[in-house]
C-alpha cells in the first residue's frame, strides 16, 4: 500500500514542477491552485507515514500514532476546503457572482480543524487485511469531504449555464472521481485510498484548466491577433486624417500642416510598437496625444483633457488599450453629437482594489441605449467564451478585455458605467506592481 502512495507523491511533484516553472498571472484562482499542490504533497507525506505507523501499532510509540494522524486528517480537511475554494473563484471569475458559502465553509473548516486537532478521542480499528482509524475522529473526513464536495455539486449546478463547457467537464470529472473513491474507501476501509482520489481530482483541474501550454496558446493567440489588428489601422481614420491635411494644405501653407503630418507620423510610429506586450503608461498616453490632437483638428468642437497622476506615468500597461477605448466614445457617443464635446482621460491609484489603479476615459456624448448596454456589458462579462474578433463594431473593447485579462489577471479589466450628465465613462483597472502580470 505504501507504494502506492510513493507513487502519487512522485506524480504530483512532477505536475508541481511543470506547473510552478510555467508563466502565469498571479491571479487568486493559481495563487489557490499552487496552495493546493503543495499542501496535497504533504498530505501525501503524511498518508505514507500514517499506512506505515497505523500498521505498526506495537512497535511505533502511540503519542507520535497519534500525532501523525491528527495532522494527516487535518490536512485532509485543509485540502477538500482548497478545492471548494479553487471551485468558488473560478465560478465567481466565470459568472461574476459574489462567492455566497464563503462564510460558512470557513467556519466549517475552523470548527473541524479544531476537532481533529486537539479534541476528537482517536480509536485504531485492528483487522487482518490491515488497520486503520476509526470512530469520531476518522468520521470528521467523511463528514468534511461530504459537505465541501455538496458545496461545489451546488455551486456547479447552480451556474451551469454560466459556465464554460470545459470547466463544467473538468469540475464535473473531478467531482465524480473524488465521490467514487470517497465511497468505496468508505466502504472498505483498509484500502486507504483517500490520497488517490484527491491527486485524480487535482490532476483533473491541472490537466483541463492549468495547463501551461493551454495558457501559453491563449497567450500567443491573443499576440497574433493584436499583431494583425495592429497591421490593419482603420482605413477611415487614415483616409479622412490625410484628406484633412490636403485641404488644409489648398488653403494656406502654414505651419499648421506640417503639425499635423507630424503627428500623423507620431501615430503610425508609436501604434507599430508591437514587439513589447507591456509599455510605460507614459507611452501609451503618448499616442493616444497623437491620436487625439488629428481629431481635434479634424473636428474642432472637440475637446481631449488629461488628469494623469504623474507617479503612474512609469506602470507597465498592456500595449494599445487606451486609443481603442477612445476611438469607441468618438464613433459610438460623440459622433451622434456631431463630434462636439469633451473625452477626459484621468488615471489615478485605486480606491476600492489596493495595489491596482484605475484608468477613466469619459466622454459626454449620447451613451448608451438600454440594448446596447446590455450586448456591451455580456460581451466584456463572458470575453473568453468570444473568440478574438477581427472585423466588427466591437472589436476594440472586446480585444482590449481580453487582452488585460489575460496579461494583468481576471481580477482587473475594463467596464463601463453612465454618467449622471450624460455620456459614459469606461473604467480599466490595473495592477500597480508590474511582476503581478506573469
Amino acid at each position: 500500500m505504501l507504494r502506492m502512495e510513493i507513487a502519487l507523491f512522485l506524480i504530483l511533484a512532477l505536475v508541481a514542477m511543470m506547473f510552478f516553472s510555467a508563466e502565469r498571472q498571479h491571479t487568486p484562482l493559481h495563487k489557490t491552485f499552487s496552495v493546493l499542490l503543495i499542501s496535497l504533497l504533504v498530505h501525501l507525506v503524511l498518508d505514507g507515514a500514517t499506512v506505515y505507523t497505523v500498521n505498526h501499532l506495537d512497535t511505533v510509540p502511540l503519542i507520535w500514532n497519534n500525532l501523525l494522524h491528527r495532522v494527516f486528517i487535518g490536512t485532509l480537511v485543509w485540502i477538500v476546503f482548497l478545492f471548494y475554494q479553487y471551485l468558488a473563484i473560478l465560478v465567481e471569475e466565470e459568472t461574476g457572482k459574489p462567492r455566497s458559502f464563503d462564510m460558512v465553509a470557513r467556519i466549517f473548516l475552523v470548527i473541524a480543524e479544531a476537532g481533529v486537532l486537539f479534541f476528537l478521542p482517536i480509536h485504531y480499528a485492528v483487522t487482518k487485511n490491515g488497520n486503520y482509524s476509526d470512530g469520531i475522529h476518522a468520521g470528521v473526513c467523511y463528514i468534511s469531504m461530504t459537505f465541501y464536495l455538496f458545496l461545489c455539486a451546488w455551486l456547479l449546478f447552480r451556474n451551469w449555464k454560466q459556465i464554460d463547457k470545459k470547466k463544467k467537464f473538468a469540475i464535473g470529472t473531478a467531482l465524480i472521481i473524488e465521490v467514487t473513491v470517497s465511497i468505496l474507501q468508505g466502504l472498505h476501509p483498509t484500502w486507504l485510498i483517500s490520497g488517490m482520489g484527491m491527486t485524480l481530482m487535482t490532476m483533473s483541474y491541472y490537466l483541463t484548466l492549468e495547463n501551461p501550454d493551454i495558457l501559453r496558446g491563449e497567450l500567443t493567440e491573443q499576440k497574433m491577433s493584436m499583431l494583425y489588428l495592429k497591421s490593419q489601422v482603420n482605413p477611415h481614420f487614415l483616409y479622412n486624417t490625410l484628406d484633412t491635411i490636403r485641404i488644409q494644405a489648398q488653403l494656406n501653407e502654414d505651419k499648421a500642416v506640417a503639425d499635423l503630418l507630424m503627428r500623423l507620423v507620431d501615430f503610425f510610429r508609436l501604434s507599430v510598437k508591437v514587439d513589447r506586450q507591456m509599455v510605460a503608461l507614459d507611452d501609451e498616453l503618448e499616442l493616444l496625444e497623437a491620436y487625439m490632437e488629428l481629431m481635434c483638428y479634424r473636428y474642432p468642437e472637440l475637446v481631449c483633457n488629461y488628469d494623469i497622476d504623474p507617479e503612474l506615468g512609469g506602470v507597465p500597461v498592456p500595449n494599445f488599450i487606451l486609443q481603442p477605448i477612445v476611438e469607441n466614445s468618438l464613433l459610438h457617443g460623440l459622433k451622434n453629437k456631431g463630434y462636439r464635446g469633451e473625452i477626459r482621460i484621468t488615471a489615478k491609484e485605486s480606491e476600492s482594489q489596493k495595489g491596482c489603479m484605475e484608468i477613466l476615459v469619459r466622454d459626454t456624448g449620447s451613451g448608451f441605449t438600454k440594448e446596447s448596454k446590455e450586448k456591451v456589458e455580456e460581451m466584456l462579462r463572458h470575453y473568453d467564451k468570444k473568440a478574438p474578433k477581427l472585423e466588427g463594431r466591437s472589436i476594440g473593447i472586446l480585444n482590449v478585455q481580453k487582452r488585460i485579462k489575460l496579461l494583468c489577471g481576471r481580477q482587473c479589466g475594463l467596464w463601463y458605467t453612465d454618467n449622471e450628465t450624460g455620456g459614459v465613462t469606461a473604467h480599466l483597472l490595473l495592477p500597480l506592481d508590474g511582476e503581478d502580470r506573469k
